[in-house]
């Protein structure tokens, strides 16, 4: 089942729970509720996208929210792993890409781990080997959802991207079954649901009005 907006959300597939009581949108009926989408090897998410979750959680966590958080992994299979999620969630370790910018930007402990601990339940995305091969129809789904004015590119250009596109996902081991259920375009992305279960944003990348979107959920 494939997530819709307006639509009654479909459940998280993950693989364990690593941090926090298991759950899922059936069990939060009443609550507006954020899910944070991120990879351990996303520098991005953890410069800005889970600060803006922590801080969410604290200001409204009494007030109606709550906050899940989602590792995931589209690429980097050997570094977005179960083990490396769990080592983050107990130790506050991170690793390649993510540990690299962080101590460029003073992020870390003298130790080089996070300063302070992700307060809400975490949890692994469901990771499934890939079976099938890829099809003109994966290909052609993929570019119309991300590229915009394709039609309208050049033919060259066009069979390029076809090309770029075949090769992305013969570099895929795995899919992730909540990242493809959503549709989600990268790490970070923030899945908001209101208090009746319903779907009501799935947005990608830097999202600066999303405490007012929750403001006005909890109102609803």
């Amino acid at each position: 089942m494939k997530a819709q907006i307006g639509r009654k959300t479909p459940p998280l597939s993950v693989s364990c729970w690593v941090q926090g009581t298991e759950t899922n949108f059936d069990r939060l009926s009443g609550q507006v509720v954020l899910v944070e989408i991120f990879q351990v090897n996303c520098p991005g998410c953890f410069l800005y996208a889970l600060p803006q979750a922590i801080d969410l959680h604290q200001k409204y966590a009494q007030h109606g929210l709550s906050v899940l958080g989602v590792a995931t992994a589209f690429e980097d299979f050997d570094k977005n792993t179960l083990e490396n999620l769990t080592r983050l969630a107990e130790n506050g370790e991170v690793i390649g890409e993510t540990l690299s910018l962080l101590s460029q930007h003073g992020e870390l402990s003298a130790e080089g781990r996070l300063p302070y601990r992700i307060p809400f339940p975490l949890a692994m995305d469901r990771l499934n080997k890939r079976q099938a091969e890829t099809t003109e129809h994966d290909i052609e789904n993929f570019i119309k959802t991300r590229i915009l004015n394709f039609e309208q590119r050049p033919e060259a250009d066009q069979q390029k991207i076809r090309r770029q596109v075949r090769h992305y996902f013969q570099s895929l081991d795995y899919h992730a079954e909540t990242f493809e259920r959503f549709d989600l375009k990268g790490t970070p992305s923030h899945i908001l649901v209101d208090k009746q279960g319903i779907l009501r944003d799935c947005a990608f990348g830097a999202y600066p009005e999303l405490e007012a979107r929750i403001l006005g959920l909890l109102q609803e």
